[in-house]
C-alpha cells in the first residue's frame, strides 16, 4: 500500500513538472495574437459598445483551441510543421501560393506591430526615430540568438506584461455584474457598425493563419512527441484562455471608462491617450507598456515563424540554433522582414493603415484554405494514425471553417459599403 501511494505521489509530482515544462508553445501562439491591431480592435469594441461585445470571448475562444490543438497534435505526431506536411500532402504549386501570401501578410503585419511599437513608445516621449531601430535590432538580435529555449523563455516573459490590462480594468472599476451578465448573454444589434466590429474582434483573434504555422512549428522545434500530445493540448487551451482573458479585461476597461465618456477611439495609442484625463495617468502607463509589449512580443514572432515556414516548405535548412553559414536562407528573410518593416514605418507619407489592411484581407481569404489544408491533414490515418481527428473534433473544425468563411464575406461586403471597425 505505502509503495502504491508513493508511485502515485511521484506520478503526479512528474506530473505537475511535466505540464509546466510543456508551457510555452500554446501560450507564445495565442498571446502573439494579441498585437496592435488586437488591442485596438478590443479598445474600440470596449469604447464603442460597453460590455456588450464580452458575449463573443467564450466562442473566440472555442474557435482559437479547435485550431491551436490541431495544429499541435500535428507536430507531435509527425514531427514536421504545417508547411512541409502541406507539400507533401497537396504537392509543391499550393506550397508556392500559400508561402508567397503568408511572406506578403506577415511582412504587412510586422510594419504594423513596429508602428504600434512606435507610437506607444512615443506616449513615454520616445521619438520613432529612435524607438524603430533600436527596437529593431533588439528583435533582430533576439531571432537570431541561436538558442529556440533562451527565445521562448524572453519571449514568455515579455508576456507577462500583459497582465498591466488586468490591473487597469481593476483600477477603472467596472460594474462586475454587469460585466459577468454581458459574458454569458449574447446582444446582438442590427446596426452595420456593430456587425464589422463584431467580425473585426472575432477575427483579429483567429484570423492571422501564420498562428497555425507558429503552434506547430513551435511544438517541433520544442522536440514533443506523441507521448506529449496532453500535455501539449493543456498548453494550448491555457495559451488560448489566457489570451482572450486578456482581451477581455481590455474590453473592460476601455468598456468602464471611454464608454460612459462617449469617447471614440481608432488606435490603441488613442485608447491610452484617452484613459488619462478620465482614469488617471497610470492607466495610460499601464495600457501603452501593455501596448509595446504585445507589439513587441509578435514583431519577434512573426519573422522567424514566417522564415522557418518558407524555408520547411521547399527544404532549406532552418532553425535559429542554425549559423549563417548553415541556414543564409532562413536568417536573411527575417533580416529583410525586420528591415524592411523598420524602414517602412520611418518613412513619410507611407499609408500603415492600407498596408494592415491588405494584410488583413490576405489572411481572412487564405485562413479558411489553410484550415481546410490542416483538417484534411488531421483527418488522415496514413500521417496522424490513431490521434488523427476524430467525428466530434472534425464537425468542429469545419464549423471553424464555415464561420471563418461567413464571416470573412460579411467583412469584405461591410468594408464595400463603407463600414468599417
Amino acid at each position: 500500500m505505502q509503495n502504491t501511494k508513493q508511485k502515485a505521489s511521484t506520478k503526479q509530482k512528474l506530473t505537475i513538472a511535466a505540464i509546466f515544462g510543456a508551457m510555452g508553445p500554446g501560450l507564445l501562439a495565442a498571446l502573439s495574437g494579441n498585437d496592435a491591431g488586437g488591442i485596438a480592435t478590443y479598445s474600440s469594441a470596449g469604447a464603442s459598445y460597453g460590455y456588450k461585445m464580452l458575449w463573443m470571448l467564450p466562442v473566440m475562444t472555442v474557435l482559437l483551441i479547435v485550431t491551436q490543438e490541431t495544429a499541435a497534435r500535428c507536430g507531435c505526431v509527425t514531427g514536421k510543421g504545417l508547411a512541409s506536411l502541406i507539400r507533401e500532402r497537396f504537392g509543391v504549386r499550393r506550397s508556392v501560393l500559400a508561402m508567397a501570401a503568408l511572406l506578403i501578410a506577415n511582412t504587412a503585419v510586422t510594419i504594423s506591430e513596429f508602428a504600434g511599437i512606435a507610437s506607444g513608445l512615443a506616449l513615454f516621449g520616445v521619438p520613432a526615430s529612435i524607438s524603430v531601430p533600436l527596437v529593431a535590432l533588439l528583435v533582430w538580435m533576439l531571432t537570431m540568438s541561436g538558442s529556440f529555449q533562451r527565445i521562448e523563455k524572453i519571449l514568455l516573459l515579455v508576456s507577462c506584461v500583459f497582465v498591466t490590462y488586468i490591473v487597469a480594468a481593476f483600477m477603472a472599476g467596472p460594474n462586475w455584474g454587469e460585466v459577468a451578465v454581458d459574458l454569458v448573454v449574447p446582444n446582438i444589434q442590427n446596426d452595420p457598425s456593430y456587425v464589422s466590429l463584431v467580425v473585426a474582434t472575432i477575427g483579429t483573434t483567429i484570423a492571422p493563419f501564420w498562428m497555425i504555422f507558429l503552434a506547430q512549428n513551435n511544438v517541433v522545434d520544442k522536440n514533443a512527441g506523441e507521448d506529449d500530445i496532453v500535455l501539449q493540448r493543456i498548453d494550448t487551451v491555457s495559451g488560448s484562455i489566457a489570451a482572450d482573458v486578456i482581451a477581455g479585461f481590455i474590453i473592460i476597461t476601455t468598456g468602464t471608462v471611454l464608454f460612459p465618456a462617449g469617447v471614440q477611439i481608432s488606435d490603441a495609442a488613442d485608447a491610452a491617450r484617452a484613459l488619462e484625463p478620465i482614469a488617471g495617468q497610470w492607466s495610460t502607463v499601464l495600457f501603452a507598456s501593455g501596448l509595446v509589449a504585445a507589439s513587441f512580443l509578435a514583431a519577434c514572432v512573426l519573422p522567424g515563424v514566417t522564415s522557418s515556414a518558407i524555408c520547411e516548405a521547399f527544404g532549406w535548412e532552418r532553425g535559429a540554433d542554425r549559423s549563417w553559414d548553415e541556414a543564409p536562407v532562413y536568417r536573411g528573410i527575417i533580416t529583410a522582414i525586420i528591415g524592411i518593416s523598420a524602414v517602412l514605418v520611418l518613412m513619410p507619407g507611407v499609408d500603415l493603415f492600407q498596408i494592415m489592411m491588405t494584410s488583413q484581407v490576405i489572411n481572412g481569404v487564405l485562413l479558411p484554405v489553410v484550415l481546410v489544408f490542416q483538417v484534411v491533414i488531421a483527418a488522415d490515418r496514413h500521417i496522424m494514425g490513431g490521434n488523427r481527428n476524430g467525428r466530434v473534433w472534425n464537425v468542429l473544425t469545419w464549423a471553424t471553417i464555415g464561420v471563418i468563411t461567413v464571416l470573412t464575406v460579411v467583412m469584405f461586403v461591410l468594408q464595400a459599403m463603407g463600414y468599417s471597425a
